[in-house]
């Protein structure tokens, strides 16, 4: 380790307020494609995409080019939603241009928390009611409301009272449903649990022996009741999944949808979208939502070149067959199953008390993955939407490699 690298360290620790007491305090100095590099001019292979953020890749030109054009004309204008500022404007124009036609006006925030405290408000000005309903072990960010309404008390602790009216029930169990009632305002919900260790939703035959998805079961009983249902597609938006928005692979359009990470491209960025009815309600008293750098244009330039890059490469395309190719490598006794759709992928080990040893030894031998949240034993597996099959087949030998010294140490 050199000196720069020593004293960064101990800065780092001495004045960066932490988040855990094991962090991997890797020192990246340069991002370029699928890679990451340490001061010490080391590669890794990230399988994480800095948490389904660098969607198509570190570095990616296009998107660099964007905020380096949007620096030569201005940098911040006016609160959100007061100026006119164009690089908001394409960006909305081409989100909605992607969605179903009643998810039609956006509002721009930093940040995925952000985008959930939006939806809350929105939500409750909107219906009038004021009970919102979640899922056990969702995870839709680290504010309060956000955090209230996330599903798992770990995250919690020592920091409540938090928000009230909140409830939690369980995630494909159409049993909790009746939960939902003509009290509920909104019913939030990610498409596919990321936080939860990559959890898909079942399906079910009714008694007419036609199959239905959960979410499609949700959107029925939001429809019965009136409460909005709200997809938050933070992790699995913006074609991780192997569709621009996960909701498309399952049949249930959302009232709300939420976004962040990958749409920003790096840059800090998330929204809410919902239909200008609903929406509206935020200007009608003035200033029902507002905010300082949401919808910043140089962090708007870059979500324009994230969607131009998806489009222009036609990227979707390839998912699926790169999703088959992880699936058809990683096929080893310490792997209880893989979970997941897409390069949303969570591989379930049998010993969870071997997880931070994989995670560990995979970073040795030069490939990024992570831990879930709430999952004690699954390995996060989010390649870039760029990753080419030869670094996919790399990346998996290099985990089947660190899986066969957990078998030698049984």
């Amino acid at each position: 380790m050199s000196d720069k690298s020593r004293k960064l360290k101990s800065d780092f620790l001495k004045y960066i307020g932490q988040t855990s007491v094991n962090a991997p305090l890797l020192d990246m100095v340069k991002g370029s494609g699928s890679f990451i590099y340490d001061r010490s001019g080391k590669r890794y292979l990230d399988f994480t995409s800095g948490i389904a953020v660098n969607n198509i890749g570190h570095g990616n030109n296009k998107v660099i080019t964007a905020i380096k054009k949007q620096t030569g004309k201005y940098l911040h204008a006016n609160v959100y939603g007061e100026f006119i500022v164009e690089p908001q404007v394409i960006l909305a124009r081409h989100i909605t241009s992607l969605l179903p036609s009643q998810l039609n006006c956006v509002y721009f925030v930093n940040s995925g928390s952000e985008a959930i405290e939006g939806a809350i408000k929105l939500a409750r000005r909107a219906t009038g009611r004021k009970e919102i309903i979640s899922f056990r072990n969702s995870y839709h960010g680290s504010t309060f409301g956000a955090l209230s309404i996330s599903g798992n008390d770990m995250l919690k602790t020592g920091m409540g009272p938090l928000a009230g009216n909140i409830r939690h029930i369980r995630f494909n169990c159409p049993a909790d449903l009746i939960k939902i009632t003509e009290k509920t305002a909104a019913l939030f919900v990610e498409p596919v649990q990321g936080e939860a260790g990559v959890v898909v939703p079942d399906e079910y035959t009714g008694s007419n022996l036609r199959k239905k998805n959960f979410l499609q079961l949700l959107r029925e009983r939001c429809n019965d009741t009136g409460a909005l249902l709200v997809f938050d597609e933070a992790q699995t938006g913006i074609g991780r999944t192997g569709r621009m928005f996960a909701f498309e692979h399952y049949g249930a359009v959302p009232d709300i949808l939420c976004l962040a990470k990958a749409v920003g491209g790096g840059m800090p960025l998330a929204a809410f979208i919902a239909g200008r009815k609903i929406m509206k309600c935020l200007s009608d008293p003035p200033f029902g939502h507002i905010t300082t750098f949401g919808g910043n244009p140089l962090s708007c330039a870059a979500g324009s070149a994230v969607l131009n890059t998806i489009m222009d490469k036609k990227l979707l395309a390839g998912i699926a067959r790169k999703e088959k190719i992880i699936r058809r490598i990683l096929v080893h006794p310490q792997i209880r199953r893989i979970r997941g759709v897409g390069l949303m992928l969570a591989l379930v080990l049998k010993k969870p008390a071997a997880l931070h040893f994989f995670i560990r030894k995979c970073r040795e031998e030069g490939l990024i993955t992570d831990y879930f949240l709430f999952s004690e034993n699954a390995v996060r597996i989010y390649p870039p939407l760029t990753v080419t099959d030869s670094e996919i087949i790399s990346g998996s030998k290099i985990i089947m490699k660190v899986l066969d010294k957990i078998e030698g140490n049984n």
